[in-house]
């Protein structure tokens, strides 16, 4: 089970976005994926758990003019977040700047079915870059 999707007819659209609901977005994902968990300093204040998905499975619905944006380290990440809840409900990883990271967590319920969750060693960031194979989740395969 991976968050790169092994054909686009395996997908559904789950839909989410922030805590007061100003930021909406709509994404296409399996039903079952691989989420990441890892240990930077950004993630483990955050306790963020997240998808990676090619940055055009990806949709905002709404909040444009809400959302703010803060980077550090290298500036590739760009960890955008409501301005109104500050809640962080997507962003673009380091990782994957091709892609969109969307935080497990404020995926509306009900189309998931199962997610499994791996550890990405953000503190070693350049070892566990080349070891997991993270950078393949925001490819499209045919």
């Amino acid at each position: 089970m991976d968050s790169k999707p092994d054909s686009i007819s395996n997908l559904v659209t789950h839909k989410g976005g922030c805590h007061c609901k100003t930021i909406r977005w709509k994404v296409e994902a399996p039903k079952s994926l691989t989420a990441w968990k890892c240990n930077c300093s950004i993630c483990t204040m955050r306790g963020n758990i997240h998808f990676i998905v090619p940055s055009n499975h990806f949709h905002l619905l709404s909040g444009q003019s809400n959302i703010s944006s803060y980077t550090y380290g290298t500036h590739t990440a760009k960890h955008t977040f409501c301005n109104v809840c500050g809640i962080t409900s997507f962003y673009t990883p380091r990782s994957n700047p091709d892609g969109i990271a969307v935080t497990l967590a404020c995926v509306d319920p009900g189309t998931l079915t199962h997610v499994q969750i791996k550890s990405f060693d953000g503190v070693n960031w350049e070892n566990s870059y080349s070891l997991t194979g993270i950078s393949s989740c925001s490819k499209i395969s045919s």
